[in-house]
Order: C-alpha cells, then sequence, then structure tokens
C-alpha cells in the first residue's frame, strides 16, 4: 500500500466525498484504511465498567484505500503516489511536485 498511517488524504468516492483527514490506520491485509473524521458508522454498545452508561457511540469506519488520495503536503492538492529508489532506498515520492514524503 502507498498510503502509510500519518498521511493526510482526501476522500475522492463515497458518502463522503471531499472529506480531508489523516490516516489513524492501516489494514493492508484487507486493503482498507481508518480515516479521521470520515466514514462515521453508529456503533450501539452495551454497558461496561469502561463505559457504565452504554448506549450508541459514533466511530470511524474502514474504508478501501482504493477510495482515498494523498494530499501532497507541498502544493496542498491531491496527487498520487510513485515508489522510486534514491541512494539506495526505496522511497515514497509524490507525482505532483516530485518530493519524497517519507
Amino acid at each position: 500500500m502507498r498510503i502509510k498511517t500519518g498521511d493526510k488524504v482526501e476522500i475522492i468516492a463515497g458518502k463522503d466525498k471531499g472529506v480531508q483527514g489523516t490516516v489513524l490506520k492501516t489494514f493492508p491485509k484487507k486493503d482498507r484504511v481508518l480515516v479521521e473524521g470520515a466514514n462515521l458508522v453508529k456503533k450501539h454498545q452495551r454497558p461496561s465498567q469502561a463505559n457504565p452508561q452504554g448506549g450508541i457511540i459514533e466511530e470511524e469506519a474502514a474504508i478501501h484505500v482504493s477510495n482515498v488520495q494523498l494530499i501532497d503536503p507541498e502544493t496542498n492538492e491531491k496527487t498520487r503516489v510513485a515508489i522510486e529508489e534514491r541512494d539506495g532506498k526505496r522511497v515514497r515520492v509524490a507525482k505532483k511536485s516530485g518530493k519524497a514524503l517519507d
């Protein structure tokens, strides 16, 4: 996957199209990412020690990685990601600006 935890991304498809947020977690085996403030779902929770009241909470659900696009830190626009070899290391590079992302 070319998207990593901590990257700033924009949702490009689905009900939250246009929403920007940071990647909280990635699930490479399932090709999904968890984006802060996007794809909120309501979850019913029964009372527990941690949450004695219980009730309905809203939390982020995972989004398929094909529905998000990286935001270039240089230009603040959506960009594609390439993997190049620089100084003997594999580096993620923003296609729009050509700058290394790592």
